[in-house]
């Protein structure tokens, strides 16, 4: 299976670099604009379990409503952490890049050659 899917956003420099590794290993991934459509919460479960990451790690802090909605709460579920991020999908860190070979959030771009096959 060639497939691959990166949950992207296009005003992201750090989301666009492991968005030009993938063709150069013949693969044309699903750009999945989060923003616009976000995951449900089933997906973003799975993603951040994939990504052996937990859902504190996923947050964009620096964002102004992380803040605002006192998201550093440590009382809070994280159930209530995810609906937060559906809520507002700002909040979701990026790009996450899916492929068979496991789930990487590649906020470092070249994190992305560990679950792709070797370039062309």
């Amino acid at each position: 299976m060639n497939r691959v899917a990166i949950y992207h956003n296009p005003n992201c420099g750090t989301s666009g670099n492991p968005l030009a590794i993938i063709p150069n290993t013949g693969i044309l991934p699903q750009v999945i604009e989060y923003l616009t459509n976000p995951p449900t919460f089933e997906q973003i479960q799975t993603i951040i379990s994939g990504s052996n990451l937990n859902v504190r790690e996923v947050f964009r802090e620096k964002e102004a409503i992380y803040i605002q909605l006192n998201l550093h709460n440590s009382n809070l579920t994280d159930d209530q952490l995810l609906e937060a991020m559906l809520a507002h999908p700002i909040l979701i860190n990026r790009p996450f890049v899916i492929k068979e070979l496991g789930v990487r959030l590649c906020r470092q771009s070249e994190l992305v050659l560990d679950i792709l096959p070797c370039p062309n």
